[in-house]
């Protein structure tokens, strides 16, 4: 299917949320992730189904000064 991730046109197998982050090797990492404009906590994303045209963002806390 295709998806957009983080602005970009992507092509995936991933059938949740989750397992498209595992693919895109965020398994381990802290982020935050929203499914078509919509907030998906981590509990969440394991039931998160993806559908082809959602749009997906991937975000990941930044520090700084």
């Amino acid at each position: 299917m295709k998806i957009t991730v983080n602005g970009e046109a992507l092509a995936t197998d991933a059938a949740t949320l989750d397992s498209l982050c595992r693919e895109l090797g965020f398994a381990d990492a802290k982020i935050a992730t929203a499914l078509n404009g919509a907030f998906v906590p981590k509990t969440e994303r394991a039931t998160a189904a993806l559908a082809d045209g959602d749009a997906v963002e991937i975000l990941s806390p930044r520090q700084g000064g």
